[in-house]
């Protein structure tokens, strides 16, 4: 028996690879089949089930396209009602993989589908189980992203109370808990930096499986204090549910090689986005105008699916070269599916045909404690909120990026604004959204606030929650 997590750090996503006598179930796999089937052939296996935990959110399952290469069977639990052809399995059911069992818990909750694998080894001993989002590491699945549903995240949350109690709890304390998610995911709000963990641990020390903890009161903590999800998270979750293009088909149209003249038509043409991929300070110094930063070396796929409000959205792409085919499918993952090529030979190709170009400027945090004494600018603070909360500059204005576009009619287009978040990506982002919607005067902070706390204006400018 092998039980493989495939862990992906920038979706903060787990899926699993298990295999047993030469089969193979897959549990909640990313878009990209390819690892999948490169594991089951090192291994001389068969994939035979595809097992979903439920409709995820936060990224377009490779159910189908696995589905389609391999003949495997698609599994959802009870409740799920999906567009294409899947086996809903029954509570309690049994799926044999090899001299391994994978038993179907329906643990509703997170969603009215949600459901947990059960892992029995050949003796017939519960070693793991695969939770999705109904059980995290250090915490437990929201209970307000459930897609057509008419249960509140008040009734969600009751019935996840009782799944956690009821199903998964009297379970053993050296069952290992593999989860879809880990730190960073918007799916939960307080997951630990570890991607599994045993059961009894959890136990212990995850604040939603408390052994006196009431119904009520469990309510009351998971529904408080959620953030706003991502406006992507309901159309990747119908995406999911009813089907989707394949992902061969969506890499054979962006990995399209297009001259700077074609690009530039194509721009025209489609009233495409141009999304510059590379990395923020090469972005500054020339980019296509108009073009919109979303560096791929970080948190790529999810600023993309928050800012990005289109999912059909014509885009245009500026990377690295050799990076091609990694932005394409990260835009895939999260179900940006109509990428319609790349500038072949990058900026260098534009600056043949004239194109029009534009820069940031981009200050070191010391040069800005120096033009501080005398450039009375406003400054943009474009971090999250509990980020400003905790410390920021005195005076500055705050508006979190995901919230940045729906606020720019509270700026002045003729104003000269600084410009920073934590380190300098978030930042560039902003910064070029703005340049792309007619802000001219800008100056980015480069290292963000991690830098400008290492200067003097963090003794005399920073406002603490104290003088809040």
């Amino acid at each position: 028996m092998k039980i493989e997590q495939i862990y992906t750090a920038c979706l903060a996503h787990g899926a699993y690879y298990i295999e047993s006598e030469g089969e193979v179930a897959i549990v909640d796999p990313l878009r990209e089949y390819q690892p999948y089937l490169d594991r089951a052939v090192k291994d001389k296996a068969r994939i035979k089930y595809i097992l979903e935990t439920h409709f995820h959110a936060d990224f377009v399952s490779g159910h189908l396209d696995l589905a389609q290469k391999t003949g495997a069977t698609i599994v959802y639990g009870p409740n799920a009602n999906t567009g294409f052809e899947a086996y809903i399995a029954r509570d309690q059911e049994i799926l044999p993989v090899g001299k391994i069992h994978l038993v179907v818990l329906h643990t509703p909750g997170h969603t009215p589908e949600s459901t947990t694998y059960l892992l029995r080894d050949e003796n017939g001993r519960d070693r793991a189980i695969f939770t999705g989002d109904t059980l995290f590491i250090g915490d437990v699945g929201r209970p307000d992203l459930a897609v057509e549903s008419n249960l509140s995240r008040e009734n969600l949350a009751g019935m996840l109370y009782d799944s956690l109690r009821n199903t998964i709890m009297p379970l053993g304390d050296d069952v290992i808990v593999y989860p879809a998610h880990g730190q960073g995911s918007a799916c939960g709000k307080n997951m630990s930096k570890e991607t599994f963990d045993t059961l009894g641990r959890q136990k212990a020390t995850n604040y939603a499986l408390r052994a006196n903890m009431t119904k009520e009161e469990f309510i009351k903590e998971i529904t408080e204090g959620l953030a706003q999800p991502p406006q992507y998270f309901p159309k990747n979750v119908l995406l999911n549910k009813q089907g989707y293009n394949s992902l061969d088909t969506i890499l054979a149209k962006g990995l399209l090689a297009l001259s700077a003249k074609t690009f530039q038509d194509r721009a025209k043409e489609k009233k495409a986005l141009i999304l510059d991929t590379r990395a923020p300070q090469v972005f500054k110094k020339g980019f296509i105008k108009g073009a919109v930063n979303i560096g791929i070396k970080g948190e790529f796929a999810p600023w993309v699916g928050a800012l990005i409000k289109e999912l059909n959205q014509a885009t245009l792409i500026v990377a690295d070269k050799g990076k091609e085919k990694e932005v394409v499918t990260r835009l895939a993952r999260v179900g940006y599916d109509n990428s319609i090529g790349y500038l072949e030979g990058g900026m260098e190709a534009w600056k043949t045909i004239g194109g029009a170009t534009e820069t940031i400027e981009s200050i070191s945090a010391t040069e800005f404690e120096q033009r501080l004494k005398t450039e009375r600018y406003p400054i943009l603070d474009v971090r999250k909120t509990k980020e400003y909360q905790a410390e920021h500059i005195e005076g500055a204005q705050h508006f979190p990026l995901s919230q940045l576009e729906r606020n720019l009619n509270r700026l002045d287009k003729d104003q000269t604004y600084y410009v920073h978040c934590a380190g300098g990506y978030r930042s560039m982002i902003a910064s070029s959204m703005l340049k792309a919607a007619g802000f001219e005067n800008l100056i980015e902070i480069a290292g963000g606030f991690n830098a400008i706390k290492k200067t003097d204006i963090a003794r005399t400018k920073f406002a603490c929650p104290s003088t809040l």
